[in-house]
């Protein structure tokens, strides 16, 4: 199987832990501040680029979504209102944010619709052709080989599916460019440490967002995987990127 340097940045270079059982660890140690620090480090403007990613897949109608790299279930909460599916299934492989998930579903009194569980996105325990939309947002470049998760979503969405991919882009505009570099290499680090206790998560969010292989790199990836009619949208200046592919 094909690796990505993405593949082989890690949160600690210095732990003989593979990069999921690190990346598990790092989001379990962080899970109580996640949703906190997002708002803080994008501004909010990360439920913008949920909403909408999610917006491209209102074309055809969702009956069972699969939402990977769930996190604390906040596109699989938004999903349950924008596409109003049947069933949502979450995964992910922190059992710290998956908890805090659930007590948000049950908040809301979303637990007829939403369901969360342990998974690893390179191995799916779900029959082949199973969902009709796959979502993933900010949990690609966690991936410890990233051709094989894609493989994996495919294996299980219906033929005629789409999935759709959020993930950190790095801004080509001149200043721009130089403002981002900036404000991941000293800003970022810095306000995670403040406020999660935990410098080396937002570190690594940096680090694994330089190497990933985006933009029309990334598309190939999917192109590979096996899906088509495959698409990018950047948003704010770049700073992130849909994409999507259909069965």
């Amino acid at each position: 199987m094909e690796k990505f340097a993405h593949d082989t940045i890690t949160p600690n270079n210095n732990s003989s832990l593979e990069k999921k059982e690190q990346v598990a660890g790092m989001f379990n140690d962080i899970a109580h501040r996640y949703d906190l620090l997002n708002r803080m480090l994008s501004g909010g403007i990360d439920v913008y680029w949920r909403k909408r990613a999610l917006r491209e897949l209102k074309k055809q109608p969702v009956n069972q979504l699969l939402d990977v790299a769930t996190g604390t279930a906040e596109v699989a909460i938004m999903a349950s209102k924008i596409l109003q599916p049947n069933k949502i299934i979450g995964i992910d492989i922190s059992d710290g944010m998956l908890e805090l998930g659930r007590k948000k579903i049950e908040k809301k009194g979303l637990n007829n619709i939403i369901s969360l569980e342990t998974g690893d996105s390179e191995h799916l325990r779900f029959n082949d052709d199973t969902f009709d939309a796959i979502s993933v947002a900010f949990g690609v470049r966690n991936f410890q080989r990233l051709l094989q998760g894609i493989k994996e979503m495919y294996r299980v969405l219906q033929p005629g599916g789409k999935i759709v991919v959020l993930e950190f882009s790095k801004p080509t505009g001149i200043g721009l460019k130089q403002l981002y570099q900036l404000y991941m290499n000293y800003a970022t680090p810095t306000v995670g440490k403040l406020v999660s206790n935990n410098r080396d998560a937002y570190e690594y969010l940096n680090k694994s967002v330089q190497a990933f292989p985006e933009g029309e790199n990334f598309l190939r990836i999917m192109q590979e995987a096996g899906f088509s009619n495959t698409y990018l949208k950047k948003l704010s200046f770049g700073i992130c990127t849909i994409y999507c592919g259909s069965k």
